[in-house]
């Protein structure tokens, strides 16, 4: 493969963008190579701009459930182009988005849209520190729940009483309200509460995370999780960005059967579009402007293109009965395949898939928190990722993300990735 017009434009981009990209992870370093440039996507597939056609798992990072460009999805968003773009007023798609989410997610009685989901995430930690009037939150090593200060905190040794700040930027004032807890260890959580008697507003988790790789909560775990934050008079906040309608209709919460007091989405609610939400109970989503005192607004917020977007795919998922059950039958052969390619060529690396998303560590110990994702070989990934690449297929350039399926990658493109997955590994050896 060539990706000559790729490093053309990359060696253009540095000179007037920090790094050359306005996201991190696409800067391509954790895999020693500069980032391709996309052109074009269509159901299962991406096209850079020299023309290169490749397979793609990363589907915009979760957002692309159907795949790209889905027929019904463009045509709702040029029908609404039309009338106008931005309104910065009321319009009936966002009511119509949050009907459709609140039949999705019962736990939720009031949804409030935003533009990302670091917005959400920003929102339902400041409404939770209002409802509670405590100041102090819980966060887990290895979950990711946007850039706002508050989240930018990193565990000390083993789970941290008091946060350091994990970027320049962010002051100790701020780390010191961030607790950070480990992954699936309720006696970490349980030690924070002890030693911040009456002060924890609440406690956000990713139920399955995808920022350390795709690596899920234990059910008992979560339950405890529940139940302490419950007693402790702490509001319980899901971060389902990623999980939510990706998993399962009903998000990571349907999976697992539990209602958190407060959700945050994002991803797939805007079908491809800039969108974020979090809700919760009418007696605490009562407390947002213009209902209650705690103020969050947003000039572009229920954007009608992002709106018309979110509506129809979720829409398309609502009409189809057995939209979930057939993605889940394309990634279990997918994780079967893989798994094969694995065992086949004597190999023992950890596989870990929920739903439509899942991560390939490499690592022969299981990966249940973020210390047993760090000890995957992140050099064997990034030749792997290397050598997927070339046979053309586009995976999350990082250990530490999750990878989706939509429904549009068929047998062809899965049995495709299998073939793929067994050249690459075996090249990795």
């Amino acid at each position: 493969m060539k990706y000559t017009k790729s490093i053309k434009l990359f060696s253009e981009a540095v000179k007037h963008i920090p790094g050359g990209v306005n996201s991190p992870v696409r800067a391509f370093k954790s895999v020693s190579l500069d980032p391709l440039y996309i052109s074009k996507a269509k159901g299962a597939y991406m096209y850079d701009e020299d023309g290169n056609k490749f397979i793609d798992y990363v589907g915009s990072w979760g957002p692309m459930i159907l795949g790209h460009a889905r027929k019904e999805v463009i045509g709702r968003i040029n029908a609404m182009a039309k009338n106008g773009t931005s309104f910065g007023a009321c319009c009936a798609e966002e009511v119509k988005l949050a009907k459709l989410i609140k039949k999705f997610v019962p736990s939720l009685e009031l949804v409030r849209m935003v533009n990302s989901g670091t917005e959400a995430t920003m929102s339902a930690i400041r409404l939770a520190r209002a409802y509670t009037g405590r100041n102090k939150i819980i966060k887990f090593e290895g979950c990711y729940h946007g850039h706002a200060d508050s989240f930018l905190i990193k565990a000390g040794s083993g789970a941290a009483t008091f946060g350091i700040p994990d970027s320049p930027g962010v002051t100790k004032a701020v780390a010191t309200d961030t607790l950070t807890a480990a992954y699936n260890d309720i006696k970490s959580v349980k030690k924070l509460f002890r030693e911040n008697k009456n002060k924890i507003a609440a406690v956000m988790i990713e139920p399955i995370a995808g920022n350390m790789g795709c690596v899920r909560a234990d059910k008992r775990f979560l339950r405890e999780l529940k139940d302490l934050c419950r007693n402790e008079k702490s509001l319980l906040i899901f971060d389902e960005v990623m999980t939510g309608f990706r998993v399962a209709k009903g998000g990571a919460q349907e999976i697992y059967g539990i209602k958190p007091d407060l959700s945050t989405f994002g991803k797939v609610i805007g079908g491809g579009l800039p969108v974020g939400a979090y809700g919760g109970s009418k007696k605490i989503m009562s407390m947002i402007s213009p209902s209650g005192p705690v103020y969050q607004a947003g000039t572009l917020s229920g954007n009608p293109l992002a709106m018309a977007a979110g509506f129809e795919t979720l829409n398309i998922i609502d009409k189809d009965k057995s939209f979930y059950s057939k993605l889940e039958k394309s990634s279990a052969y997918l994780e079967e395949g893989i798994r094969g390619a694995v065992k086949s060529l004597g190999l023992n690396y950890t596989l870990n898939r929920a739903g439509s998303m899942f991560t390939l560590f490499f690592s022969e110990s299981p990966v249940t928190d973020y210390a047993a994702a760090k000890k995957s070989n992140t050099v064997k990934f990034a030749k792997y990722f290397r050598e997927m690449l070339f046979n053309g297929i586009y995976l999350a350039p990082s250990q530490f993300e999750a990878c989706f399926i939509s429904i549009s990658h068929g047998k062809k493109e899965l049995d495709n990735t299998i073939k793929a997955v067994y050249k690459a590994l075996n090249m990795t050896k």
